[in-house]
């Protein structure tokens, strides 16, 4: 997918030293885009991480670097008033995770929502129309009809991430209807890959065998995750900032749904070990199966994924070994 946004464009990337957020930026700075980053550098998981990833950015001319947090209105404003040249914001800045979201409530509520309310407001306040935004395949909860399509009813969240996910795509919408923003909500599945976030199960995995200790296998090994390389979802993404339609939500996924048992047997394989697994039964808040149907996707966004999970596992594990210096 070939897309060229107008050389004179500046966008604000939200959450641009995490991981899907890196990769935004640094395909848009390549692309002679100037960029406009936040982060708040929090210590969910491991901060050198993200320091990495924005160090690369930092090499870019067009990059401009503010760090501070979204809850802080004050801090949103500044941002925005010290850069009316921002044309378009693309929000992927969050807490997340389902099983933190268990223990850690009061967070999610303030930096997905109270913070997502906060640069959506003030991006109406300084006329920047078009607004796209991360949103999650978790908001499809229990939902028994496979594959998820953006047609189905969300209204039964199984964990607060997926309540605050789904809250967004409602804000968006106000937004939309009152004040003719154009919205878009990207509903991410399971996204891996170099520079990936050390909390999901590609990440711990790999590291765990490396390290010669046991891996947690939920559910037995049979949960199954519509698995989406990074390139593929950057690509996604670039679309919907391309397009800006008027209020849209999109699965962006890889349409394929594919066993945890399977995953695993393709990380052994790229480490050439196996790994010690101890079988655990299905966590409260995970859901069994992802699965995107992406018709409307392909439809409207020219949206094509790539990466089969078999090349997508030994680019990440490369990256992995070369980051972290192992032979």
């Amino acid at each position: 997918m070939n897309i060229q946004l107008p050389k004179e464009t500046t966008i604000l990337v939200t959450g641009s030293a995490g991981f899907i957020g890196f990769h935004v930026a640094k395909k848009l700075l390549e692309m002679g885009i100037d960029v406009i980053g936040i982060d708040n550098f929090n210590n969910y998981y491991d901060v050198s991480l993200k320091e990495s990833r924005n160090k690369i950015l930092k090499e870019f001319d067009n990059y401009k670097f503010y760090k501070g947090d979204l809850k802080d209105l004050n801090f949103v404003k500044k941002v925005l008033d010290e850069n009316p040249s921002i044309d378009k914001i693309c929000h992927l800045a969050a807490q997340a995770g389902v099983r933190y979201s268990l223990t850690h409530p009061h967070t999610y509520i303030q930096t997905n929502i109270v913070g997502f309310t906060n640069l959506i407001d003030e991006a109406k306040n300084h006329n920047i129309k078009d607004f796209i935004y991360a949103s999650s395949s978790s908001v499809y909860g229990k939902n028994e009809k496979i594959p998820f399509s953006v047609e189905d009813n969300v209204d039964k969240p199984i964990s607060l991430y997926a309540a605050s996910k789904k809250a967004n795509e409602l804000i968006a919408h106000s937004y939309h209807h009152l004040y003719g923003m154009n919205c878009t909500g990207l509903r991410f599945f399971t996204v891996y890959g170099p520079y990936g976030r050390p909390d999901m199960a590609l990440f711990l995995f790999t590291k765990a065998i490396l390290e010669n200790k046991p891996i947690k296998v939920f559910n037995h090994g049979k949960m199954k995750r519509d698995f989406t390389y990074i390139d593929d979802i950057v690509s996604g993404i670039l679309a919907s900032l391309y397009k800006s339609y008027p209020y849209e939500i999109f699965n962006l996924g890889n349409h394929k749904s594919i066993e945890l048992n399977y995953f695993i047997e393709l990380i052994e394989k790229n480490l050439g070990k196996k790994a010690q697994k101890q079988m655990m039964d299905i966590q409260p808040g995970d859901v069994e199966n992802t699965f995107a149907d992406i018709k409307s996707s392909q439809e409207k966004l020219n949206f094509d994924p790539q990466t089969s999970i078999e090349d997508g596992i030994k680019k990440f594990i490369d990256w992995y070994k070369n980051y972290y210096k192992i032979k």
